[in-house]
C-alpha cells in the first residue's frame, strides 16, 4: 500500500493504524499473542482540493479526511477500526457527531450509545459505495471491512476536538464482534442490547445522494452545519434512529 494519497492540489502522508496499536480490542487473543506487527488501515487527514476550498473548510470548523482499509482478518475477527466515540459540544449535553460516505467497497458501521457509562443502543448500517451514513450525537463508532474489497470511506467531521477512544478500549471492543461465524456480544458488557439494523442515511434534502460524492458539499457548506452545531438538528437525528 503507497503510504501517499493526492486529493485535489493535496497529497497526504498516511497515518497508519498497526495491529498491535489495538492490542486492547482485539477478539482472537490467542491469534493475536503469536501475530507479527502489521499495517491495518491509512488515514489522511485534512483533505482539500483546492486553497480556496481548504480556507472555506477552515472557516467553517470542519475537517474532510479519507480512510482506507484493505480486506483483511484478525484471526476469527474481520478488521475494523480501532473505534472511537466524540466529545460533548461546549455548553450542551450532545456530543458532535460524524458522516462516512463509501467510496469504494462496502463498510458495516457498528454504533452504539453510552448512557452513564452503560451501552443502551446498538445500531448496525451496512453500507455499499455511494452511500452516506450519519452518526448521531452520543454514538460510538466501529467501521468494520467484512468483505474482500478494499473499503476507502471519507468523512466530514467537526476540526476542532479529539476521538475518544479509551471507552471502548477498556471494554476490549465495541458491544459486539463480526466473526467470520457471525455476530457475537462482547462479554465485557453488561446487559448488551440487541442490535437495530438501520438503512444507510442517503438524504437529499441534507445534501447526501447515493452515488454522489459529498465532498461536493465543499460549496454548500451550510448543509454540514449538524456537525459544529448537532444541538440543533434533533429532527435529523430522530428520523436516523427511528
Amino acid at each position: 500500500m503507497g503510504l501517499e494519497l493526492t486529493f485535489g492540489d493535496t497529497t497526504r502522508t498516511a497515518d497508519i493504524r498497526m495491529l498491535h496499536d489495538m492490542d486492547e480490542v482485539i477478539y482472537d487473543k490467542t491469534w493475536l499473542e503469536a501475530a507479527d506487527n502489521f499495517e491495518l488501515y491509512y488515514m489522511y487527514r485534512d483533505m482539500y482540493k483546492t486553497k480556496a476550498e481548504s480556507d472555506e473548510i477552515k472557516k467553517h470548523n470542519l475537517r474532510y479526511d479519507i480512510t482506507v482499509i484493505p480486506p483483511n482478518m484478525l484471526g476469527r475477527e474481520y478488521i475494523k477500526t480501532a473505534g472511537h466515540y466524540h466529545p460533548k459540544v461546549p455548553d450542551t449535553d450532545m456530543s458532535f457527531t460524524e458522516v462516512y460516505h463509501v467510496i469504494e467497497g462496502e463498510a458495516t458501521y457498528l454504533l452504539q450509545k453510552r448512557d452513564d457509562g452503560k451501552v443502551t443502543d446498538v445500531v448496525i448500517i451496512k453500507a455499499q459505495a455511494g452511500d452516506n451514513v450519519i452518526v448521531p450525537p452520543d454514538y460510538g463508532h466501529i467501521t468494520i471491512n467484512a468483505s474482500d474489497k478494499t473499503l476507502k470511506m471519507a468523512n466530514w467531521v467537526c476540526g476542532e476536538f479529539a476521538s475518544v477512544y479509551e471507552p471502548i478500549k477498556e471494554l476490549a471492543g465495541g458491544a459486539y464482534y463480526l466473526l467470520d461465524s457471525g455476530i457475537i456480544p462482547n462479554p465485557k458488557y453488561d446487559d448488551v442490547p440487541p442490535i437495530r439494523y438501520l438503512q444507510p442515511t442517503n438524504y437529499p434534502e441534507f445534501g447526501f445522494v447515493k452515488g454522489v460524492d459529498m465532498y461536493g458539499l465543499v460549496n454548500d457548506i451550510d448543509k454540514l452545519k449538524f456537525l459544529t452545531s448537532p444541538q440543533d438538528f434533533s429532527d435529523l437525528f430522530n428520523k436516523i434512529l427511528g
